[in-house]
């Protein structure tokens, strides 16, 4: 995709840049709220059979990664399977293999989210299903591009991390380097 606009000249004859542009993306303070580990499922227990859960306690507040904890050890190989939606309003799936009590964090930015698969339980273990600080782009890279970021109105003076992606736009996330405040809205510069 081709973001250049056109030719800059310099101060040396014969020599231009490329022009370039700037994307400002604006995120609200509810857009770009603290992560929340339960925020869609909280302590759901975990049967004898695989369960489906398709109503949960909150939307997503934009399109964010998952995460997803156990209370406890699981069976061998237990899988919990997200549906829903990127950006882009396309059909995305994630699948976590739990290890224990040990939080599991996507990869993938989900604009919502309509069903979770769960696994079989071995105990009485439960499940936490959340969203975490990764925030979608709606832009697919093939190379990072330069970026910066404010929240509440204060340059991160560590630059965010961007995961990139140049076939699944829901892989293209940024990560500031301060975790995300529930009263902090962001602006993030991309340049393109």
């Amino acid at each position: 995709m081709n973001r250049f606009i056109g030719q800059l000249n310099t101060d040396v004859y014969g020599i231009s840049a490329d022009e370039a542009k700037v994307a400002h993306l604006s995120y609200t303070k509810e857009q770009a709220c603290a992560a929340d580990a339960d925020g869609l499922l909280d302590g759901i227990a975990l049967t004898a059979a695989a369960q489906t859960i398709t109503e949960f306690l909150s939307e997503m507040p934009y399109a964010r990664n998952i995460t997803v904890v156990a209370s406890d050890a699981t069976g061998e190989n237990a899988k919990v399977v997200v549906h829903g939606t990127n950006i882009k309003n396309e059909a995305i799936s994630e699948e976590f293999t739990l290890a224990g009590t040990s939080a599991k964090v996507g990869n993938k930015a989900f604009k919502t989210v309509t069903k979770i698969t769960l696994p079989i339980a071995v105990g009485t273990e439960t499940i936490d299903v959340g969203w975490g600080d990764k925030i979608g782009l709606p832009y697919i890279f093939d190379v990072k591009p330069l970026c910066f970021a404010t929240q509440a109105g204060a340059l991160e003076t560590t630059p965010p991390t961007l995961a990139i992606d140049d076939d699944e736009i829901e892989k293209n996330t940024i990560t500031l380097a301060t975790a995300l405040h529930d009263d902090k809205a962001i602006d993030v510069y991309l340049v393109l």
